[in-house]
């Protein structure tokens, strides 16, 4: 087994158990990364998903798919391994996702509704989010625009996406 100073129970490790102790020990390394998603399919292709607080760069990418292949042995179980980004199209997953986008336009599927607006708040529980939006005035006719703001609880968002706006 290559690596540095591979402990002798790892070699009795499934894959999965092998891949989420070296994803671990790695991202240690670098704390400003998250994992968003790790598979194994049946074919022992490995396919992990990071983000970071600032973003992640390939080198990162790189970096952490250097140090679970380098861990593992194909000769003992052949693998292919794809270390990615998640993407701007990905739906947030994470409470650190909602933190490190504050200030930026979301879409955010609840059961009840869709709401487009700025996130102006992400706590542990809850994201909060404002927008500006057209009623009709109270007395007379026309329309006024308000500022409307909705707390809406992780549990109850069905998706989340960050809209780019160019």
């Amino acid at each position: 087994m290559r690596g540095r100073g591979v402990p002798s129970f790892y070699l009795f490790m499934s894959l999965k158990d092998k891949v989420q102790s070296l994803l671990e020990g790695a991202l240690q390394e670098n704390p400003s990364l998250f994992l968003i998603e790790s598979k194994i399919h049946p074919d022992n292709s490995i396919e992990i998903i990071i983000d970071g607080d600032d973003g992640v760069k390939v080198e990162d990418c790189i970096a952490l798919s250097r140090a679970i292949e380098h861990n593992l042995d194909r000769e003992e179980e052949d693998f292919s391994l794809q270390v990615m980004s998640s993407g701007v199209s990905e739906s947030l997953k994470h409470v650190r996702q909602y933190k490190k986008n504050v200030g930026r336009k979301l879409k955010v599927k609840t059961i009840e509704e869709t709401i487009e607006g700025e996130l102006i708040l992400a706590t542990e529980d809850t994201v909060v989010l404002t927008w500006k939006t057209r009623e009709p005035k109270p007395v007379g006719k026309g329309k006024v625009t308000v500022t409307k703001e909705a707390t809406i609880a992780y549990e109850n968002i069905v998706e989340a996406k960050v809209m780019i706006t160019f």
